[in-house]
């Protein structure tokens, strides 16, 4: 009984293992196209907020 246990429970686990990795196959790609979709939205915030203060700033009257 004890060797069909360990046979029955290495089977199960190879095969959720397996079905583990294949379930996570794309998440790599998945998350560089989405750290790249949200370095690209930072970058457009950045850049319109150092336009907003650089077009303050110029307007400010120093006489």
């Amino acid at each position: 009984m004890g060797t069909e246990f360990i046979v029955m429970w290495t089977y199960l686990r190879a095969r959720f293992v397996d079905q583990a990795a294949w379930l996570d196959e794309g998440s790599v790609v998945e998350k560089v196209i989405l750290t790249a979709v949200f370095a690209a939205l930072a970058i457009t915030v950045g850049a319109i907020i150092v336009a907003k203060v650089t077009n303050k700033a110029n307007s400010i009257n120093l006489n």
